[in-house]
């Protein structure tokens, strides 16, 4: 047998196996941490819409749809995060960039042209556009640097989750406490009946 038939034989073989799925690479665990925080980020921000629409237009269907909307896209938001950090994959494929997208519109559209609903969340707003705008860089970059091998030490992976963290918290947390959520949470240090005429009240 010729080393022409060999190869031959082996052609079809090569050809039968399953190519495997593209995942993002785990040369980049840092910017995936950060587009994990994002989306949770940007889902409980959403959740937190959803409530004020709901606690404000209890007899308005326009709000309680608005609500319903920013509520399942929130939890589309938290469901994504999980996802795309235990399959290095966004789920959905790149028709979520598209979905992503038309929520930073949505976002921006609030804020641009308020009405009464959404006037009083424009930082509510404000904070989920930016987040969303995160997400949609950091999946752009892994995109871009898939091909990309590189090797990332523990120390600095530690450190770039703890910058992460902070950067989606700080802009997370003025977004919450805008919203209606956030303006009935208890203030720090306070507890037990803080309404008026209550027994803590001095």
């Amino acid at each position: 047998m010729t080393g022409h038939d060999a190869a031959a034989l082996w052609a079809p073989a090569r050809l039968d196996r399953p190519v495997p799925p593209q995942a993002v690479p785990q040369a980049h665990p840092s910017v995936r941490l950060v587009t994990g925080f994002a989306g949770f980020g940007a889902g409980s921000v959403n959740l937190a819409i959803a409530s004020s629409f709901f606690a404000a237009g209890s007899g308005e269907p326009e709000r309680v749809i608005a609500g319903a909307v920013a509520g399942l896209w929130g939890a589309a938001l938290l469901a994504g995060a999980v996802v795309f950090l235990a399959r290095d994959r966004p789920a959905g494929g790149r028709r979520v960039r598209y979905a992503l997208a038309a929520a930073a519109v949505a976002h921006l559209a609030a804020i641009a042209f308020p009405t009464p609903a959404t006037s009083g969340l424009n930082l509510t707003h404000l904070s989920a556009l930016l987040l969303t705008l995160m997400i949609i860089a950091s999946l752009a970059w892994l995109g871009r640097a898939s091909g990309e091998k590189r090797a990332m030490r523990p120390g600095r992976l530690l450190l770039a989750a703890f910058a992460g963290a902070v950067l989606v918290a700080g802009i997370t947390t003025p977004g919450l406490a805008a919203s209606t959520a956030g303006q009935y949470a208890v203030p720090h240090g306070g507890h037990g009946n803080l309404a008026p005429g209550g027994h803590h009240q001095h």
